[in-house]
């Protein structure tokens, strides 16, 4: 599954773990994304995944 926001198009950010001596290794942020289903631009109900941002800001329209 891309971890991508359907509508901010958020994805996972990257960095560093980092460990008692320092030594750095590969992490990933990953989005709070949520599988909702949501009112598309025809108006037909569908799922998709949204980050809470999102969902929070009154971006997309649920579906009943």
């Amino acid at each position: 599954m891309a971890k991508v926001c359907h509508v901010c198009r958020k994805g996972p950010s990257f960095g560093h773990s980092r460990s008692h001596s320092m030594v750095a290794t590969k992490r990933r942020f990953n989005p709070n994304l949520q599988k909702v289903r949501i009112l598309d631009a025809n108006g037909a109900p569908r799922r998709a995944y949204v980050c809470t941002r999102c969902l929070k800001a009154g971006k997309v329209t649920k579906a009943a």
